[in-house]
């Protein structure tokens, strides 16, 4: 699903859960999409951290890695 309609209709269903309830193939759907967004946004973070690089004031460059 792409990120902007997964938010969409996290979103949805988030108004219909304050509203009036949610059944339970809504919840298990909410929180499947909650998941797949947390991954998107992981992976997003972690592909960004991989291509920074540190400049220390002594002029030495290092990438940033996982620890």
């Amino acid at each position: 699903m792409e990120f902007n309609e997964l938010i969409k209709r996290i979103n949805e269903l988030s108004r219909k859960s304050k509203a009036e309830g949610l059944n339970e193939d809504e919840k298990k759907e909410q929180t499947e999409l909650r998941n797949e967004y947390r991954a998107l946004v992981v992976g997003n973070l972690s592909s960004q951290l991989n291509t920074m690089k540190i400049k220390y004031p002594d002029g030495t460059i290092k990438d940033v890695k996982k620890k």
